[in-house]
């Protein structure tokens, strides 16, 4: 079994963005760009919500396709989608209760 993550079907970024529409973003990367602090924001939100949204707001350090790029890789989660400076990401919760768990279509 490897660590690898399995990439998403179009159905299931489809179902994401979805769900992701009425989303309010809780983690902005600022000034400091992708800075230890917001790398961590970003897990700890991932860890409970599983889907979340990021704004890039005013910054030098980091432009949206970067933060695109990184985010993913750096929290071992999916890029759902990318609209202006706002990124919607998912990484699936192993730890939650299936039940608890976002519900993804089958690919």
């Amino acid at each position: 079994m490897t660590n690898e993550i399995q990439p998403l079907s179009n159905a299931q970024k489809k179902f994401l963005r979805k769900l992701g529409h009425a989303l309010s973003p809780v983690v902005y990367i600022g000034k400091e760009g992708l800075s230890e602090t917001v790398v961590v924001a970003i897990d700890e939100a991932l860890e409970y919500h599983e889907l979340i949204k990021i704004k890039i707001i005013n910054t030098d350090k980091i432009c949206k396709q970067e933060a695109a790029d990184r985010v993913p890789e750096l929290s071992k989660g999916h890029l759902v989608q990318l609209i202006g400076k706002t990124l919607l990401v998912y990484r699936r919760n192993k730890n939650k209760k299936r039940d608890e768990q976002i519900p993804l279509p089958k690919k």
